[in-house]
């Protein structure tokens, strides 16, 4: 048994280092820590809620599975907006400090818990992470990993499941997008509002409303079908182009959004709220921002609702999984999703690729919402020198 262990521990060494070989290259950080190595990895630390002065990259002890856990050499992270949320302590019941952010990463499996089937190791795979996936060892329970198709790199994996399972459960689990409808998203050069535009495009005649930064309009006017700059009077733009408004709403942004949005639902329109982005204005959390933005929130009236036919609804990811154990309802979707990129329906778009010492340039890039599709932290990837 003894003999067997080292055997497949050499085997997955020799495995992690070809795909190291394959996707890192010659440049790959000279420091990062291997299989075999001492039990110690490079993470993400937060230290403590705040600015961007609180992010670092330390030296961790490296976890080890549980029953029923997987555990994985980490190539590639996601980056996402509620990991800004998280870093200020802007969200609902945060954590304790110090933590390792993250919520989702890609890489090859180095060992099985107890119990676990279906994976061996080796496989390559991506996978959600209740928090400290930004490291280059992660543990994960084994109903939240995925096998990645074979075409897919471990870059596009990472940034494949936040943004896609997101889109896709809103619009045809929670919305119910049908042939001939409209829908309306916000952030639409952002990795959700990608993704939201070519599940759309999978549906005949759906027209797809969508507000971004001027500077993205040109890289992305091809996925939408009426683009709006972010400050812009879109609702008016919107009723110009359709008197009767849209049939879903989806709104990462919050605030003066949320009247905006359900002014401009059709009757049997639904309004999902995804996201609250308006209430980071600065590096750390501002209480006066949170209390604008929720002042700025219409009152939702249930008889206005039911005398206008319209429904609201509101959609978190992350609670489904980690608070609400919908794991086997996630699966199902991402199996469907993975169908769809087989047959090149969907792909996920990556913006850019920073290493785990970029990680406050990377925040600060989607702080100025500078992003057009996903940014991804890749763990085997040397800092760019500073130019003088």
């Amino acid at each position: 048994m003894a003999k067997e262990g080292a055997q497949r521990a050499e085997e997955t060494e020799q495995m992690i280092e070809k795909e190291g070989g394959k996707e890192g290259g010659e440049g790959s950080a000279a420091g990062s820590l291997r299989a075999g190595d001492a039990k110690e990895m490079r993470a993400v630390v937060l230290s403590a809620f705040g600015g961007l002065n609180k992010l670092r990259v330390s030296k961790k002890a490296m976890p080890e599975p549980q029953e029923g856990e997987l555990k994985i050499r980490v190539k590639a992270c996601g980056l996402n907006f509620i990991d800004l949320m998280v870093r200020q302590g802007n969200i609902d019941n945060p954590p304790k400090t110090p933590l390792v952010p993250g919520f989702e990463c890609s890489g090859i499996v180095e060992a099985l818990g107890d119990s676990v089937k279906g994976f061996e190791i080796g496989d390559r795979v991506m996978a959600f992470v209740n928090y400290s996936a930004w490291a280059e060892v992660v543990c994960t329970p084994v109903e939240f990993v995925y096998k990645i198709p074979d075409d897919m790199s471990f870059s596009e994996a990472a940034a494949f499941p936040m943004n896609f399972v997101t889109a896709y459960m809103m619009l045809f689990e929670v919305a119910n997008l049908r042939e001939g409808m409209s829908v309306l998203v916000h952030s639409a050069g952002g990795g959700v509002g990608q993704a939201v535009a070519q599940l759309c495009s999978t549906v005949p005649n759906v027209t797809v409303f969508g507000t971004a930064s001027s500077f993205k309009h040109e890289a992305i006017k091809d996925s939408v079908t009426h683009l709006f700059d972010r400050n812009a009077d879109y609702v008016q733009e919107v009723k110009r182009i359709s008197t009767d408004g849209v049939d879903i709403v989806l709104d990462c942004l919050c605030g003066e959004n949320t009247g905006k949005g359900l002014s401009l639902l059709k009757p049997l329109g639904t309004y999902i709220l995804y996201g609250s982005s308006n209430m980071v204005t600065g590096e750390t959390k501002s209480f006066f921002s949170f209390a604008k933005s929720w002042w700025q929130v219409e009152k939702v009236n249930p008889i206005k609702l039911y005398e206008e036919n319209k429904v609201i609804a509101g959609f978190s990811l992350l609670n489904l999984l980690f608070k609400q154990n919908r794991g086997s309802l996630v699966k199902g979707v991402m199996d469907k999703l993975l169908n769809l990129y087989t047959n090149k329906k969907i792909k996920p778009v990556v913006d850019s690729l920073w290493a785990l010492e970029e990680v406050k340039e990377a925040m600060q890039r989607i702080h100025d919402r500078g992003n057009i599709g996903k940014l991804i932290l890749d763990v085997e990837k040397a800092p760019t020198p500073l130019v003088s």
